[in-house]
């Protein structure tokens, strides 16, 4: 096995006391109250998550991280993103990938959308038979998945997954009783990844392959996170069963849903990489679909493993 390098953007929370944030000499300078200054380099920033009402900003904060690629979340007093900043140019060659993204043709489209969800509900079915013993027919169920899932399996998968996973009165609902707090959070720190990936690919993000919504800006980044959901779900299933985040989310269940973008899994077409890369892979691998319509989706395909089992970059 060849020793393989790989680079995680730093993703940086502050959510515990008042904080003043400004740039210099190409840092980020973090304040705190009754604390030493902390810094970290502008360009190791990948997802700066603000949590906490009285932090406050130079304008250089913002400008410098969006350079950087950088994707800034605000949130609001339930935890959840009141505003998620995306760099405005992500790619040399971001008009052409646009304009394929624009035209792709529908068989190709149902096609992209259907692997997305033949791997999400794999996922699914892997973290089921981790925490139950059993996938629950997921694996037949993703066997069945059609280009554009016309059945809508993904949904029907959902409604046998959730249940056994975090209980039989469990609904997920974005406004919906605990642990579905700790979902959104989890979810929220993978979408601003996704988001940040599909626009360093020269991407829409507001094109979906799947979703449509006229109010949501983050349509393809939507699509591309489905089949890493179930490595938040996995997370949370582990905190419910201790009996943790039932008061709100605090620093431990942040710490552990954070820590998602580093977990490292297998891929579609070989190799093993952190999640912060693996969704940097899907969306140029996506990229190249829409421009010449060949080669592998590039999706998760497997629980996190140990790092030392990193493999080499496909």
């Amino acid at each position: 096995m060849n020793l393989f390098v790989y680079v995680i953007k730093r993703t940086i929370e502050i959510s515990s006391v008042p904080t003043r944030l400004s740039v210099a000499y190409s840092q980020l300078v973090i304040e705190r109250e009754a604390l030493p200054p902390a810094t970290v380099p502008i360009e190791d920033v990948g997802v700066l998550i603000v949590d906490h009402p009285t932090v406050t900003y130079t304008q250089a904060v913002l400008s410098r991280l969006g350079e950087a690629g950088a994707v800034v979340i605000l949130c609001d007093g339930r935890h959840l993103p009141a505003s998620i900043m995306i760099p405005v140019v992500g790619n040399a060659v971001q008009t052409e990938r646009q304009q394929a993204q624009i035209t792709v043709s529908e068989p190709l489209r149902k096609r992209a959308w259907q692997a997305v969800v033949v791997a999400k509900i794999r996922m699914q079915a892997l973290v089921l038979e981790e925490a139950c013993g059993s996938d629950w027919g997921l694996r037949a169920m993703a066997a069945r998945v059609r280009p554009g899932d016309v059945e809508n399996l993904e949904a029907q998968a959902a409604q046998r997954y959730f249940p056994r996973l975090l209980g039989p009165g469990f609904r997920r609902h974005r406004e919906g009783k605990p642990p579905n707090d700790l979902l959104n959070y989890g979810y929220m720190v993978l979408r601003a990844a996704v988001a940040r990936a599909v626009v360093a690919s020269g991407l829409l993000p507001s094109i979906g392959l799947f979703h449509s919504h006229r109010g949501n800006p983050f349509c393809l980044a939507d699509d591309l996170l489905e089949p890493y959901r179930p490595l938040v779900d996995r997370k949370v299933a582990a905190l419910a069963a201790r009996g943790d985040g039932r008061d709100g989310i605090g620093r431990e269940e942040k710490r552990l849903l954070l820590s998602v973008l580093n977990d490292v899994v297998p891929l579609t077409g070989g190799g093993k990489t952190p999640v912060s890369l693996a969704v940097s892979q899907g969306s140029a691998s996506l990229a190249r679909l829409f421009g010449d319509g060949k080669g592998l989706l590039v999706l998760p395909d497997g629980l996190p493993v140990e790092p030392d089992n990193v493999d080499d970059d496909p």
